[in-house]
């Protein structure tokens, strides 16, 4: 095709038309810009604004309402998309459908990118922004509405891979108010955003993790023969996939590091990674620090990444799949009779590791959790069980001081209150911490990390990041070391201990302005079960 410049209007161009029928609507197009003007050729030529919405990835979990059409105000458009957190499966012994964690990813197409900085004039018509307010509409259902309050949306425009942790940034107009939880994101160029209630940890993120490890030991065994690291199989969850357990060190001491038993707590992995990989030398061509052979001159670590990976990938906040609360299935339930746990039918994660831990003792356990209410790194033990006395006491404030010399996120002031009695306390002998503490009479303790900023050292704009969740568990070598004398220590070896190590009854006596912390919720509880199911 010929194109002429010619001087009449009608005339401007000499169109030679080829016999192709697709050449013959291009050059009535042409002809149709020549008489309607330049910037309706740009409309025809100009993709129109759009925002798609999915939570197909690893972990994804959102239910789209409904997503506005565009309102367009000279360059800008503003769309408002509805969305609902979709349910856990119903969990029997606690009578309720868990839900709080959310993942979606936000695909946007449309936008005109304008390399000149807007200068030239070109398609002066196009969209450059595209405002989106995404609102949580059932915000007010979820298992705790009232840790919505300090919340601030997670997003990054990067992938999910591990090179792009540093990419998460906190979207600051989170709000929740009505019931329901927004926030506005402003995109400036096509392609895909995630949002996330805490930066995902996926599964293939989990595989590669077993993988480096193997690698390590594959590739540098030389480094670690002294140690015998092993990578196990423990069993396998409800739908197949692998309850992996690293094991390292020739000590005389057994500790035990569980992670995400509730799989919508992706920050509990993040200090998997972190423990491990200094543990291997990962990115370090496998050298192990002074502080890490020292530990495993004492202890033999036993590391579960992921308790609970069928929920994880299912973007559930607190069960597997047939929606056990792992954390409540470590012993019949004492406050249902009849509810017995672990079952290979119901909860074979927790079977699996139980069975093992009895089959080589326990010195020391450790929970890794997160918690959506509080804005704080804190510990819970198993105070008021029968294992509880001057020893474990002693041991607990020790550990915990410790924490606080190695990572300056840690403080052990603010956290669960202890129950108020011993008979309170019994009603929780099939969580975790409590049952492994007294069935090993060994010290036992639950990490949580907080969804929100971390007010020790805050950062509004990362808030409570990936790194110091790894930066976390790098740090456990050292508090292991430290408190290593004392865990089957013989005496009284705490009188040796200054009072910065003193046990503190923790209190959740924290405020902030619209936000009062629930009472008596021991144990991440929604509820006690005296509650009615709908309450």
């Amino acid at each position: 095709m010929l194109v002429r410049p010619t001087t009449s209007s009608w005339n401007k161009f000499l169109i030679l038309i080829p016999s192709s029928s697709s050449s013959v609507l291009l050059v009535l197009l042409l002809v149709a810009s020549v008489l309607c003007g330049s910037d309706t050729m740009a409309k025809a030529f100009s993709p129109a604004v759009k925002v798609g919405i999915t939570a197909s990835h690893d972990g994804g979990n959102i239910e789209v309402l409904s997503i506005g059409e565009p309102i367009i105000s000279g360059r800008t458009a503003k769309v408002t998309v509805l969305v609902n957190i979709k349910p856990d499966v119903y969990t029997e012994l606690e009578k309720i459908a868990h839900m709080q964690f959310f993942s979606f990813r936000a695909f946007v197409s449309g936008l005109h990118s304008r390399g000149d900085g807007g200068k030239s004039g070109e398609l002066d018509n196009s969209i450059d922004l595209l405002s989106v307010e995404y609102i949580v509409d059932n915000a007010h259902a979820v298992s705790y509405p009232k840790a919505w309050s300090g919340t601030t949306v997670c997003y990054t425009s990067g992938s999910l891979d591990q090179c792009d942790d540093d990419s998460w940034r906190r979207n600051l107009s989170t709000k929740y108010v009505d019931g329901r939880l927004s926030w506005t994101h402003v995109h400036t160029a096509n392609g895909p955003t995630f949002f996330s209630y805490w930066p995902l940890y996926t599964y293939n993120r989990h595989l590669k993790l077993i993988a480096d490890c193997s690698s390590q030991i594959s590739t540098r065994g030389s480094a670690f023969k002294e140690y015998n690291p092993f990578i196990e199989s423990l069993g396998q969850t409800v739908e197949g996939r692998e309850i992996e357990c690293i094991s390292i060190g020739n000590g005389k001491l057994s500790a035990w590091i569980q992670h995400r038993q509730h799989p919508g707590e992706p920050m509990a992995e993040f200090f998997a990674e972190g423990l491990l990989h200094r543990l291997f030398g990962v990115c370090k061509d496998g050298e192990l620090d002074e502080a890490v052979k020292n530990l495993l001159d004492h202890y033999r670590l036993y590391i579960i990444p992921n308790m609970c990976p069928d929920g994880s990938v299912l973007g559930h906040l607190r069960t597997n799949s047939v929606g056990a609360n792992l954390n409540r299935e470590w012993a019949n339930a004492p406050t249902n009779d009849g509810y017995e746990a672990p079952t290979m039918e119901r909860s074979p994660e927790v079977y699996a590791v139980l069975s093992k831990m009895d089959a080589i003792g326990c010195d020391f356990f450790l929970d890794v959790h997160g918690d959506e209410e509080l804005p704080f790194v804190f510990f819970s033990g198993a105070e008021k069980t029968p294992v509880w006395g001057e020893r474990i006491m002693h041991l607990h404030g020790y550990f915990i001081e410790s924490y606080v010399r190695a990572n300056s996120d840690v403080q052990k002031i603010i956290g669960y209150p202890p129950p108020e009695s011993e008979d309170d306390a019994m009603k929780y002998m099939h969580v975790a911490t409590n049952q492994v503490s007294n069935r090993f009479k060994c010290l036992g303790l639950t990490l949580e990390m907080p969804f929100k900023d971390c007010e020790t050292n805050p950062d509004p704009d990362k808030g409570f990041s990936p790194e110091r969740a790894k930066s976390l568990g790098r740090n456990l070598v050292e508090v292991l070391n430290d408190v290593q004398p004392y865990l089957r220590a013989e005496g009284q070896f705490w009188n040796a201990f200054s009072s910065e190590n003193e046990y503190v009854i923790p209190t959740d006596n924290y405020r902030e302005e619209g936000f009062v912390m629930l009472k008596k919720r021991y144990y991440s509880d929604v509820r006690g079960y005296e509650a009615a199911p709908n309450s």
